[in-house]
């Protein structure tokens, strides 16, 4: 396994990783990659599938413009984005790299092929960029899940980290599925979070770890902050109104009331939720987890572990939370998939909810056989979810959803926990299952808004309930 912690946690803006983040980088990628920016006089981006069907209400169109910009997702800023492309639309050219002016209009420049699909996956770009001598350059990215990015022909799991001479990540404790990493924890008496480290360890220091790790809980704690704290409208035509900003003040005001049921205090968990994505509906800075539209779930399980927990050091139980999440996360995305556009959204609320059950227990100091347990739980769960999003927009059903994945994850982690570890059915089997639901679930409930709840609910001046 060759993947970082950091690869899963990425810090970006909303409000989808398959289609913001993943695009954004593509565009940047190609121009870094094609070269010859100096000979350039045009270019263009032609998006298919799932990134043609959904691309407007995820955002793509302004991802790609961004990305042919220089941007990069963890650096922008959220708040300059709309002033950026405006400026560029008035002024109907676009500098490449923030260097070289081109002519370019989102019209002409933006193509999408609504009615194909690239062969390797349903999120399929081709970037032409066009030369003085009428030549022309072009290249096949594919957004494959959570930000991550393969070019036509590359393999789906980005090798990001130091190679050994056989081009295989150097790791201490390699797995590629659930049973080789209880067996390397068993013969080396080592926790799944202690293993990760240590495989971390040889990309980077512990003090590098550690900092980055905070740094993923910092953005994600200030983005529920934020979340809880704003009101108003989200974009997109839907006109649904951000609600945990109210709910919030609804709930901090009844504590203490007769009539305040003992359930009560779990919403505060949804509502952390919820609060991450609407911020990410709204294109807010929020971290993948392992995707953005189920970028909720981790960060109110996390907040739930630091508050409601009360561990004796909640920063060691945030780290080794992070770190048992992505090993989850990571085993996920290699044997399945966590791209709504190729699985449907099991492979987004429900590896999210498996990776926030496991990082739980082992916050918790649960043993590596119950965080496989309460990981299992998670996802067996949400086996078959759709991805069909009303006007293709990261807002319903994904706000709620990711809500509700909080709470299975806590249910799952309360279930394994009060067991020993033993259960009938394997993290690696339900990851298999998973992929193969996936495979035959027909195209329609994939991210491409043509079939579930995207076309049984009327989308025109629609109001959230």
């Amino acid at each position: 396994m060759d993947m970082s912690v950091f690869d899963l946690f990425k810090i970006g803006i909303g409000p989808s990783s398959s289609h913001t983040v993943g695009p954004m980088v593509a565009a940047r990628r190609f121009l870094l990659e094609a070269g010859h920016l100096d000979e350039a006089v045009g270019v263009e981006a032609h998006l298919y599938g799932s990134l043609a069907l959904t691309g407007v209400g995820h955002a793509t169109d302004k991802a790609v413009i961004l990305g042919l910009m220089g941007e990069t997702p963890q650096d922008i800023d959220p708040s300059t984005v709309e002033d950026k492309l405006a400026e560029a639309e008035l002024d109907g050219v676009l500098k490449l790299l923030g260097t070289k002016e081109v002519p370019f209009t989102a019209r002409t420049g933006l193509v999408w092929h609504k009615a194909s699909s690239m062969p390797e996956h349903p999120n399929g770009m081709r970037f032409v960029l066009k030369l003085a001598d009428g030549s022309v350059i072009e290249r096949v990215y594919y957004s494959v899940g959570g930000g991550f990015i393969t070019a036509a022909g590359e393999a789906k799991t980005d090798a990001a980290a130091p190679c050994d001479e056989g081009g295989r990540a150097a790791l201490p404790f390699p797995f590629d599925t659930m049973r080789v990493l209880l067996a390397q924890g068993q013969a080396h008496g080592l926790s799944i979070p202690a293993m990760l480290r240590a495989n971390e360890r040889t990309r980077m220091t512990d003090e590098q770890l550690d900092a980055g790790l905070d740094r993923i809980w910092g953005v994600m704690r200030d983005c529920i902050g934020h979340g809880l704290v704003t009101e108003g409208q989200l974009p997109g035509g839907l006109n649904v109104k951000r609600r945990a900003a109210k709910l919030w003040r609804q709930e901090q005001a009844a504590k203490g009331a007769t009539n305040h049921l003992p359930h009560d205090a779990v919403n505060q968990v949804s509502l952390y939720a919820m609060a991450v994505n609407e911020e990410n509906a709204a294109g807010g800075r929020v971290v993948t987890a392992p995707t953005n539209g189920a970028a909720g779930i981790i960060p109110a399980v996390l907040r739930y572990y630091a508050e409601d927990c009360r561990p004796s050091d909640p920063q060691r139980g945030i780290r080794d939370f992070l770190l048992a999440s992505s090993a989850i996360g990571m085993l996920c995305k290699k044997n399945a998939s966590i791209s709504g556009a190729e699985i449907g959204c099991q492979g987004e609320v429900g590896v999210a909810c498996a990776m926030a059950a496991a990082g739980l227990v082992a916050a918790l100091g649960g043993t590596n056989e119950q965080i496989e347990n309460a990981a299992e739980i998670g996802i067996e769960h949400h086996l078959g979810m759709t991805c069909d999003p009303i006007g293709g927009l990261v807002q319903i059903p994904c706000i709620e959803r990711n809500g509700m994945g909080a709470i299975k994850a806590i249910t799952a982690a309360s279930l394994a926990l009060k067991g020993d570890g033993t259960h009938f059915v394997s993290l690696d089997d339900v990851i298999e299952t998973m992929r193969q639901t996936g495979a035959d679930m027909q195209v329609k409930y994939k991210e491409t808004s043509l079939g579930g709840l995207a076309i049984h609910v009327v989308t025109v001046n629609h109001a959230a309930c």
